[in-house]
Formats: C-alpha cells, structure tokens, sequence
C-alpha cells in the first residue's frame, strides 16, 4: 500500500475542520431612526468581521428609514467568528453612534433585526458558506 495516501486523508481531515467561508453582508436598511431637534438622521453603517474591518456604506442624508445598496463581502470567515455593524450619525464634528450590532456566525443565509440603543431598527442579511 503507498504510504502517501493515509497522509493525505490526514491531511483532507485536519483541513475541513476549520473551514474558511465567504461572508456577504447585504440588505441593509434602517427603520425610524430617531430625530434630533427637528434634523433626521444623516445614517451610514460601518462593517467587521472579528478585528478585520469590511467598510462602511455611503450617507443617507435626512432620511429615518435609508437604505443601502452596498454589499461587503470577507473570504476568510468562519463559523462562530463574530458579525459586528454599527450604525452611526453623521455630524460636523464627531458622529454619533446610534448603535450597536454583533452576532456570531453561522453557516447559511439569516436576516435579522437588531434595535439600537438611541432608537431605530437595523434590518440585515448575511450568508456564510
């Protein structure tokens, strides 16, 4: 029998265990974020993965229910690794943020609401596999 091949079953077995898996974060939207002294909400959501940032969405200026287009995608998640988005205001000198967002991973397609600590609702949707 050729030595090499329990190696390889080795090898194949070792390999599966920590599967890496594309993240895709998507859908994201917001529902009646608060207002402010007669000002809506200038909203934009940034996105990570564990320590590894995955960007953030454009502004969406006076609007209490926005929606972003933008998609985020990380090659290199796995299951259980923690989800983290946060939403925030946009001001002249430092923005506020709304809240706060964290979730670990599973494997397969989930949306989810998460309420924000100064008002509002996220609604997002990611798929790990």
């Amino acid at each position: 029998m050729d030595s090499s091949v329990p190696l390889v079953l080795l090898l194949l077995m070792c390999s599966s265990i920590m599967v890496e898996a594309q993240l895709k974060v998507y859908d994201l939207r917001a529902s009646n974020l608060p207002t402010v002294i007669l000002l809506t909400t200038d909203a934009y959501v940034t996105v990570s993965c564990g320590s590894t940032s995955l960007g953030k969405t454009s502004v969406r200026y006076n609007d209490p229910n926005p929606w972003w287009n933008e998609e985020f995608s990380y090659f290199y998640a796995e299951e259980n690794d923690t989800l983290t988005l946060e939403v925030y205001d946009l001001d002249l000198l430092f923005d506020d943020q709304l809240g706060v967002c964290q979730r670990q991973l599973k494997v397969g397609t989930y949306q989810h609401d998460c309420f924000l600590t100064k008002g509002g609702t996220l609604h997002y949707t990611y798929t790990l596999g």
